[in-house]
């Protein structure tokens, strides 16, 4: 007889929390601040590329590693970041989506044995792609309200087995902007111990005063042992494109393009000329000057709605996440509370605790996105206010 039972690795994955908030969602008719994507139009000179792309008959398979026109515009902004060179042939790779740029990473780094150590909460993709490649992940809290982290503890997770570091600055889902003391302290243990690092910097431009984006891979000693990952999705507001990439020396990039052309072989060709075009023309038309005001007046305006209600809001640095106390809510758990903010208000949110490996020792807080319409956060504020 046909065994139809799952692999052991991947018997935990089941449903996640954004597919059970959404049903609830659409039970409830709710307003959803749960799910991390915007309810608002992308920018239109960016979908007028696409829609030349696809009218010049950039519609057949890309090279595997991506259309050479993206990863030049890749370069030409990292080398800026950098102050390095980038070679758009050899150190650029373009995925589906920065996600995929994750499981490739960790798939051409990581084996059974290996540790990945990473710190919590975590995006959920994480422990995932770690499971599916045999390797052990290790999870390092952040504390909140600033979310800051033990060095100490950090630097006793690091084993022998430890393969990787896994960074996300800024974070999802805490909101937090990773200082540079922070970074210097995380790379000086990379350094030591010899360890290859991985960070996902797909909010990097969505990031707010006084806080400043830093990549770990532009610190001394750094860029041979990093790889850097990003999303046009987040940047552009078009996350169904999925058109995300990484930036790492030749050989790491080799790596993760040799497990791309398996996973995915490439990404949509004319989305890749059109993200070329929108990162060429954002250079010079304010583009992310904008996007940094609008999403400061969302995060403001969901800020000051969640406030009126009661609640009190962890500061947020970067990303369009908003995390809010819940403690005094008289729940035993941050997804009892998301499940009757849904029934009685009509509102989602994500519960927290689906980011962290043991869910129980979560802190009672609840997970807002805010990148959102005026519109949608105002619907989600009179619903608050209905229930005080």
């Amino acid at each position: 007889m046909v065994t139809t039972r799952a692999h052991a690795r991947i018997q935990g994955f089941g449903d996640s929390v954004f597919t059970r908030m959404t049903a609830l969602a659409r039970q409830y008719d709710a307003v959803n601040l749960g799910q991390g994507f915007p309810d608002f139009p992308g920018p239109g000179f960016v979908k007028d590329a696409a829609k030349q792309a696809i009218d010049a008959d950039l519609n057949q398979y890309a090279i595997s590693s991506g259309a050479p026109r993206l990863k030049q515009q890749v370069a030409i902004d990292y080398s800026v970041s950098f102050g390095r060179e980038i070679d758009p042939a050899r150190e650029v790779v373009v995925t589906n989506g920065a996600t995929e740029a994750i499981f490739d990473a960790i798939q051409a780094f990581t084996g059974p044995g290996d540790e990945i150590v990473a710190f919590e909460p975590f995006y959920d993709s994480y422990p995932a792609s770690a499971a599916i490649a045999g390797a052990t992940f290790v999870p390092v809290r952040l504390n909140p309200p600033d979310w800051r982290f033990d060095l100490d503890a950090f630097a006793r997770a690091i084993t022998p087995r430890t393969r990787v570091l896994l960074l996300n600055t800024p974070h999802n889902p805490t909101g937090k902007v990773f200082s540079r003391e922070e970074l210097e302290q995380i790379a000086a243990l990379a350094i030591d111990r010899d360890i290859l690092v991985i960070t996902d910097e797909v909010y990097d431009r969505i990031v707010y005063a006084p806080a400043q984006h830093i990549s770990i891979a532009s610190l001394p000693g750094m860029w041979e042992r990093t790889i850097s990952i990003n999303s046009t999705g987040k940047t552009f507001s078009m996350t169904g494109w999925k058109i995300g990439y990484a930036v790492g020396p030749a050989e790491l990039v080799g790596a993760i393009q040799a497990v791309h052309q398996f996973v995915t072989f490439a990404s949509p060709t004319p989305f890749q000329d059109a993200m070329a075009s929108a990162m060429e023309q954002s250079r010079t038309n304010g583009y992310y000057d904008q996007l940094r005001r609008d999403y400061t007046h969302r995060r403001d305006l969901l800020a000051a709605a969640l406030a009126q209600v009661g609640f009190t809001t962890l500061p947020v640095s970067g990303s369009y996440f908003l995390m809010a106390d819940i403690a005094d809510r008289g729940f035993e758990t941050d997804l009892a509370f998301c499940e009757w903010l849904v029934e009685a208000a009509g509102v989602v949110a994500l519960p927290p605790s689906a980011f962290y490996q043991d869910p129980s020792t979560a802190p009672l807080l609840a997970r807002f996105c805010f990148a959102k319409s005026d519109a949608t956060i105002a619907a989600a504020a009179e619903r608050l206010r209905a229930i005080g």
